[in-house]
C-alpha cells in the first residue's frame, strides 16, 4: 500500500519546478527520500512521463553487469560500470530507482558520493529509501550495517514522506 500525505502531482510538480533550477547547483542531483513504500517509485514514474526519460533499475542493472566479477573486482569497477550503465541512457536526465545496491558493505563505497559524482555530467533523479530530518539525509538505521547520513548541501533533496521538501540551493 502507497501512502503520501502529498498528492503525488504535487510532488511531481515540486521535482519539475526544481529541474528547472539544477543548474545552479554544483550536483545536479536530486534525491526523492522516503521509507520503503512512501511512493517514491510512483512518484519516479509520474515524473518519468512528464519528462519522456526511462527509470533505471540499479541494483537490477548493476547486479547483472556484476554477475561474472569477483568481490574485489566488483568494488574496484563499480565505477566503470555505472559510467556505462548511465552512458547507455540516452536521455539528459537519468531517472535512478532501487539504489539499495550501493549501500552494500562489501562495495566499500559511498553512495552519495557517487551519485554526486555522476551527476556531474547529466542531470539525475534517485529515489533514497531514508528519511530527512533538520537537513540531514538518513539511510538505514544506526544500528544497521548500512547506515549513513549526510548533510544535505550542494545536492536537492524532497522528502516524500511528509508534507514538507528539504533542499539546499544556491
Amino acid at each position: 500500500m502507497i501512502m503520501n500525505l502529498r498528492p503525488t502531482n504535487s510532488i511531481t510538480n515540486d521535482i519539475l519546478y526544481r529541474l528547472n533550477r539544477i543548474s545552479q547547483l554544483y550536483y545536479h542531483l536530486i534525491l526523492v527520500a522516503g521509507p520503503v513504500g512512501s511512493g517514491k517509485t510512483t512518484v519516479l514514474r509520474y515524473v518519468s512521463k512528464q519528462i519522456d526519460s526511462p527509470i533505471i533499475n540499479l541494483s537490477l542493472e548493476l547486479s547483472g553487469r556484476m554477475l561474472d566479477l569477483t568481490y574485489t573486482q566488483r568494488s574496484l569497477k563499480l565505477r566503470q560500470l555505472l559510467d556505462d550503465i548511465i552512458d547507455d541512457s540516452i536521455s539528459e536526465i537519468i531517472i535512478l530507482d532501487n539504489l539499495e545496491i550501493l549501500f552494500d558493505v562489501s562495495l566499500k563505497q559511498d553512495p552519495l558520493r557517487i551519485l554526486q559524482s555522476l551527476s556531474r555530467n547529466k542531470t539525475m533523479i534517485a529515489g533514497w529509501n531514508g528519511i530527512i530530518q533538520d537537513k540531514i539525509l538518513f539511510y538505514a538505521k544506526p544500528e544497521h550495517p548500512e547506515h549513513r547520513k549526510y548533510k544535505i548541501q550542494d545536492f536537492i533533496a524532497i522528502d516524500i514522506s511528509n508534507q514538507g521538501s528539504t533542499s539546499k540551493e544556491v
